[in-house]
């Protein structure tokens, strides 16, 4: 029996990753864009660190790197990974996000201290409609701030299909479907919103008003399938025109807002998009990086600062309005 008193259509933060050892330089080009940079801290297992760039809507921007550049084969595809000297220091151990292209390469939804499982409410969710989902049993994570307290969360994250037992990924779901942080110590600890300068953007900037996924027109509809069973709900439909807000090529989920938003910080809810590649440029995109994150959509107070902009290495629209 499937179990929906757990949301699972919160979103809660979006994972940019850049090379090895490049956390400050990507601090300083988000910095550039008008974005207030907060200190993160380094994970438990000490491979990865990060930084936040934090909205007044409760959502955040984790601005990660590897602490050291993972070895092969779980290597960390960079510019820089054309170095005929290996790094003196490399991480061996396996990391979903090793092998991840730098960019937007992840997002996460809310989850919760293990019960209800969110694992076990999807899982059961697959099972009655068939769309091959899985997620993985809540495993401990962690962070040491930079003030040296210590967080603790669970994480559930979907499978990577391996059917043929040879260990090479055949379906990388990490990026295309969102895995799931539940806080264990308070969410304040991890996601700083106080003092309110933490949320104060030079570029107005409130919240986030859109994920939009890229895939290739043949994947669309199984992904569209499997992105319903995670989130609960069916993608959403116009009640005022009566026309469907998704469309052959475009498929749109209204995700729910957090719930400690005040009246003073409340935005739209944000939007999941899964858009189905649709020129040659687009579709190396999906080829190479996998389906998955292709752009962010910012909400901006004022209008005036609206506009396509470029992470390290990825892509965000500022925008005055969320739909």
């Amino acid at each position: 029996m499937v179990n929906d008193s757990v949301s699972t259509r919160i979103l809660d933060h979006i994972v940019h990753l850049t090379p090895p050892g490049t956390l400050e330089e990507s601090v300083s080009a988000f910095r550039k864009l008008g974005l207030t940079v907060t200190p993160g801290g380094t994970h438990a297992d000490g491979k990865t660190a990060n930084a936040l760039v934090v909205f007044a809507d409760g959502t955040y921007l984790e601005l990660l790197h590897f602490t050291k550049r993972p070895s092969s084969p779980d290597v960390t595809p960079s510019p820089s990974n054309n170095d005929s000297q290996p790094d003196p220091v490399t991480v061996s151990t396996k990391h979903p996000w090793a092998a991840k292209l730098p960019g937007w390469i992840d997002y996460a939804f809310f989850g919760n201290a293990g019960s209800p499982s969110v694992a076990q409410t999807i899982n059961a969710r697959s099972a009655a409609d068939g769309s091959g989902v899985r997620y993985t049993p809540e495993v401990p994570g962690g962070r040491t701030r930079t003030d040296g307290r210590v967080l603790e969360w669970l994480i559930t994250a979907p499978l990577v299909d391996d059917e043929d037992g040879t260990g090479a990924v055949a379906d990388d779901a990490r990026g295309r479907l969102p895995f799931f942080c539940g806080d264990v110590t308070p969410r304040a600890w991890r996601v700083p919103l106080e003092p309110r300068s933490n949320t104060s953007h030079a570029n107005t900037a409130r919240g986030i008003a859109h994920v939009k996924l890229l895939v290739l027109s043949s994947q669309l509809a199984a992904y569209t399938k499997q992105l319903t069973t995670v989130l609960g709900v069916p993608p959403r439909d116009s009640a005022a025109t009566g026309a469907s807000a998704s469309s052959s090529r475009e498929v749109v989920w209204e995700l729910e807002r957090q719930p400690e938003q005040s009246v003073e910080t409340r935005t739209a809810p944000a939007l999941l998009i899964m858009k189905a590649a649709e020129d040659d440029e687009e579709r190396e995109y999906v080829r190479t990086r996998g389906a998955g994150i292709y752009e962010l959509g910012i909400v901006v107070a004022d209008s005036g600062k609206e506009g396509m902009v470029r992470t390290p290495y990825g892509q965000a629209v500022f925008r005055s309005s969320q739909h």
